[in-house]
């Protein structure tokens, strides 16, 4: 199972929110490049990036610390927040991004998630955000009628590389991830399926890795916190 170590940027920093409220964020580094240099430095093999002011504003913001990571950081990073259509799609993968993740236009344009995904195999992800099992969309603002396992075996056939799956009531808070739900998904799609929200603690990923079935794990605030020591953490799932 894979961690990826996530650095969320709102208005060019790492910052952390709290159950996604933009208005409920913590500073912990105003230098991201820096941030993901250390993230590899520790030994990760890839790299998370979101676009929070994308996100709400429906196209990238945050491009320049995005790209100062790319040009420093030699493993892969996935991206999402504000990637809507395929120019900006193709734009991120001539930069040498290694995969968009695509969340909103997954409800309101799935066409397009499956255009992308023809056209760039293995380079496109799905973002499913959710509250109680039903999507929220434009960085969590709105909430659909839409529930998760049904977005996501919509793509079955698509050739998306990954879905990422976000239990935003547990995302930021420090109360371990929903694993239930993720291991659930996991089990009723065959897409590869990364847990992210609430991953806290060296126990939660090896529990996530217990499954057998979840692919990979998004941690953010435990990192920044200590709470999760990465060198070790990679190391143990590893072993």
């Amino acid at each position: 199972m894979i961690l990826y170590p996530a650095i969320d940027l709102k208005d060019g920093q790492a910052v952390r929110l709290v159950h996604g409220d933009m208005e409920k964020s913590t500073v912990f580094n105003d230098d991201p490049a820096a941030q993901a240099r250390a993230f590899v430095e520790a030994g990760c093999e890839w790299l998370h990036l979101v676009d929070l002011n994308g996100a709400f504003a429906g196209e990238p913001v945050n491009a320049a610390p995005v790209e100062a990571i790319l040009r420093d950081c030699k493993v892969p990073a996935q991206l999402g927040g504000g990637i809507r259509d395929m120019g900006t799609i193709e734009n991120w993968l001539s930069k040498g991004l290694q995969r968009v993740i695509l969340g909103t236009v997954a409800v309101e344009n799935p066409d397009l998630v499956r255009e992308a995904a023809r056209a760039f195999p293995g380079h496109v992800a799905v973002g499913i955000d959710a509250r109680n099992g039903k999507v929220a969309t434009k960085g969590w603002a709105e909430e659909t009628d839409v529930m998760v396992t049904d977005l996501a075996r919509s793509f079955e056939d698509a050739g998306v590389a990954a879905i990422i799956y976000t239990d935003i009531l547990r995302d930021g808070a420090m109360s371990g991830p929903n694993i239930d739900a993720t291991e659930a998904l996991a089990r009723a799609v065959s897409i590869p399926v990364i847990a992210s929200g609430g991953v806290s603690s060296l126990d939660d990923l090896l529990r996530l890795k217990d499954t057998g079935v979840i692919s990979g794990a998004i941690s953010g605030r435990a990192l920044y916190d200590g709470a999760i020591d990465l060198t070790q953490a990679l190391t143990a799932l590893k072993g």
